[in-house]
């Protein structure tokens, strides 16, 4: 029973290739930066700060209009005092000036007793013709009587004029009452001057009781929100230190939470990247040092004698070296692949047309080495176009082949078919080979894995070529799977979608194949 395994990026939705700027410019110093020690006030502090400069406004705002309607209001309520004391003394006055027959000088010292000792108020008692016969107006505030014995009607610095006239028992109009008013605390009595007092003291208190509140809510909004920012922080640092398994773990559809979970996404592709780097550093160490020792030790003995310098000789260094130089390249190639960094140019391609062109060109081939090479095409209608870019499936349908012919025994046989899936493409590299074990196919796609090392190396295979074909696969959005049986062969079918714009890859093609350039003009 044969085994199957399947990879690629295809199997999720979420494409986690990623397309990363770099600047133009940039500098590294091996010392560590001296930390800042200019004092600043932490993010704590400015919200409080923040927070009550916005009560200390709001409150100032709202007392000014609170006083200035107050004060409007105290101003009415004096007017309507003084209103009804004017009348009250005119009515008394006609009375008494009935009694008296006219402006005697009792009729006006009843004035008095009606107005009393009131601060701040003003009166004047005119007769008909308009005449001032008493003024008890402040000083201050007289105006320059007029040579007819009359005045002007405008008092200097009074906030409230009221005025009522005097009549006798038959009704006839025979003087008149004025009133002045010098500030709005006049005719306010004991109660109204401590309502008045309280009102303000009690405005007061609301703006220092708003202003401490804001402060609290400021220093307390503020620590929710830099919580996440100190864990963001945190976790930085820890990777600085060289934990790249640390992470936020922040979530969520605010601007923090996308800024926890993009800083963990860059987080995980860093550590990605940073294993990548390691990975290919150890891999390309192993793999280099058998052909460079194996040229050493030629070299070395031709130098001390006991190989001769022959064409025999020379050829073997000759063979590692270029086994080298094709080594370099194809982990070159492996690595910007992986790394976003290779051309990428999808275009609408007859899938069954390249593949037969291919296999065309390959028969001659696997002749040679005793192979049978046959392509089947499946399709309904013998052409099936994608969105793919012509040169990486030749290069990844190619490496399978060539795996195919190296691991198939002489008399055996290789079938490349072409088939349509729905919304796929399959393309399906089929051979009677030796097979994988079981326990080996997971490693299929691993840099340098071989199933028969010797076998390998003298074949000519690096080892990578699976590798390359997988990356040039996720390029495409798709799947590689494999199944396999140990003596009986094995099978390699790559599922492509038709249409890339389908899963949202066509800027990201631009993009890759603007940096490709942009590294290949460096």
């Amino acid at each position: 029973m044969s085994d199957r395994f399947v990879i690629g990026k295809g199997l999720s939705s979420k494409d986690s290739a990623e397309v990363h700027n770099s600047s133009l410019r940039g500098s590294y110093n091996t010392m560590r930066p001296e930390p800042d020690t200019k004092p600043a006030r932490s993010f704590n502090a400015r919200m409080a700060f923040f927070f009550a400069l916005t009560a200390v406004m709001t409150a100032a705002i709202l007392s000014g209009v609170l006083a200035y309607v107050w004060e409007g209001e105290f101003r009415g309520y004096t007017q309507q005092n003084m209103q009804r004391l004017a009348q009250s003394t005119a009515d008394a006055l006609g009375t008494h000036y009935e009694q008296e027959g006219g402006w005697t000088s009792d009729v006006l010292s009843y004035v008095g007793t009606y107005v009393g000792d009131m601060s701040g108020v003003g009166v004047q008692v005119l007769n008909a013709d308009g005449a001032i016969l008493l003024d008890d107006t402040p000083a201050s505030s007289k105006k320059a009587y007029k040579s007819d014995g009359s005045t002007s009607q405008e008092i200097t610095g009074a906030t409230a004029v009221v005025s009522a006239d005097v009549h006798d028992a038959s009704g006839t109009k025979v003087g008149s009452v004025r009133m002045w008013t010098f500030g709005s605390s006049a005719l306010l009595t004991e109660a109204d001057k401590n309502f008045r007092t309280n009102s303000y003291n009690a405005i007061v208190w609301a703006a220092l009781i708003a202003i401490a509140l804001a402060s609290l809510i400021g220093y307390f909004a503020s620590r929710q929100l830099v919580r996440p920012i100190n864990r963001i922080t945190s976790t930085a640092a820890q990777i600085r230190n060289g934990d790249l398994t640390a992470r936020s773990n922040l979530s969520g559809d605010d601007e923090i939470g996308r800024l926890g979970g993009t800083f963990d996404e860059m987080a995980t592709s860093l550590e990605s990247d940073i294993k990548h780097e390691r990975r290919l550093t150890g891999d390309v160490a192993h793999e280099l040092r058998t052909p460079l020792m194996a040229i050493q030790a030629t070299v070395e003995a031709m130098q001390d004698g006991v190989l001769p310098a022959d064409e025999e000789h020379l050829q073997t260094v000759d063979d590692e070296v270029r086994r080298l130089s094709r080594l370099v390249d194809a982990m070159l190639h492996l690595s910007r692949i992986e790394n976003g960094k290779a051309h990428f140019n999808p275009e609408r391609t007859d899938v069954v047309y390249l593949i037969r062109s291919l296999v065309d060109m390959q028969e001659r081939l696997f002749a040679d080495k005793g192979l049978r090479l046959r392509f089947d095409d499946k399709t309904a209608h013998h052409e099936l176009y994608a969105d793919v870019d012509p040169d990486g499936i030749r290069e990844a349908v190619t490496n399978l082949m060539s795996n195919a012919m190296r691991y198939t025994p002489e008399g055996g046989w290789v079938l490349v078919s072409v088939v349509q899936d729905r919304g796929d493409v399959m393309i399906s590299v089929r051979d009677t080979g030796i097979g994988i074990a079981k326990e080996d196919i997971p490693k299929t796609f691993s840099r340098f894995w071989r199933s028969d090392a010797s076998r390998e190396r003298v074949s000519g295979g690096l080892g990578v070529g699976l590798a390359i074909t997988k990356g040039v696969i996720d390029q495409h959005n798709g799947t590689i799977s494999v199944e396999s049986e140990l003596g009986r062969g094995t099978t390699f079918t790559l599922r492509i979608p038709c249409n890339q714009k389908r899963h949202g890859r066509h800027q990201e093609h631009v993009a890759e194949t603007a940096d490709g350039d942009a590294s290949n003009s460096e």
